[in-house]
């Protein structure tokens, strides 16, 4: 397995973080300690989680027990749309910066909520100070990122979204990559209920890798970034050893072309 902490891609501002991250959504607090721990060890370096997953407390408590430098480790977290304007934006960064030790990219979790400008005015600020390396959102459509703009606001380095051949948001990509806006794909695996598809089983199987770990590839190859989610030590390894090969451009096509809409969690299509 290469070293997952080596595949690093750089911010509009010129941070580096690495390109796969490790996701803690739906980990309980109890359960997340020890999960986290397996993931540094696998050689993870980049956690991501938010205020809504619960689990901030177990994953800094994890963080200081893994003995790895604080330094080494990329922290991503989110803060909840219900969060009302700036200063709520503020209070929820410092609660979640206490549990976790550091934040190093700060998210917008939804673009729900009223003041959502104003959440986005308090990220801006919080890079500005230095406070996190980086500042972003997550579950944005082109729409939601014109509104930023078109307020004269700095645009996010990072838009992290639901992304997967069989939710291929090419419209998207192509805006964000005009914006440099890096993509973060989230649930690329779709919670393991396409790693059946014939065409995807027929193309690992030409690879001699799982169906998982094209799929991962697949982001990886749209010079995007992208979360991976497993409690399984064996799958995280597995998840990690997507840097040593490449699919081919007839293939890349083939995968592109399973594209269907297919969503594991809410459209953020459907927010104003």
């Amino acid at each position: 397995m290469n070293n997952v902490s080596s595949e690093k891609i750089k911010l509009r501002n010129g941070t580096e973080m690495p390109v796969l991250g490790f996701g803690t959504f739906k980990i309980s607090n109890e359960d997340v300690y020890r999960t986290v721990l397996d993931a540094l060890s696998a050689g993870y370096r980049h956690i991501d989680t938010a205020a809504y997953y619960g689990n901030e407390e177990g994953i800094g408590r994890a963080i200081r027990d893994s003995g790895i430098p604080l330094e080494e480790i990329f922290v991503t977290s989110k803060v909840w749309y219900s969060e009302d304007g700036y200063d709520e934006t503020i209070k929820a960064f410092e609660k979640s910066e206490t549990l976790l030790g550091k934040i190093d990219l700060y998210l917008i979790h939804w673009p729900r909520g009223r003041n959502r400008l104003e959440m986005w005015r308090a990220l801006e600020h919080l890079e500005q100070e230095g406070r996190i390396k980086a500042a972003g959102v997550s579950n944005y459509m082109e729409r939601h990122l014109e509104e930023i703009e078109r307020h004269g606001m700095n645009m996010p380095a990072v838009d992290q979204v639901e992304f997967s051949p069989f939710l291929y948001k090419k419209g998207l990509l192509e805006y964000c990559r005009s914006k440099h806006i890096i993509l973060e794909a989230y649930s690329p695996l779709t919670r393991g209920t396409r790693l059946d598809d014939q065409v995807l089983k027929e193309i690992a199987q030409r690879y001699d890798k799982t169906p998982a770990q094209i799929l991962l590839r697949w982001v990886v190859q749209k010079d995007m970034m992208l979360i991976a989610k497993t409690t399984s030590k064996e799958r995280m390894k597995e998840n990690a050893d997507i840097f040593n090969f490449k699919i081919s451009k007839e293939d890349m096509s083939r995968l592109d072309a399973l594209n269907e809409e297919y969503h594991t969690t809410w459209n953020p299509e459907e927010i104003e």
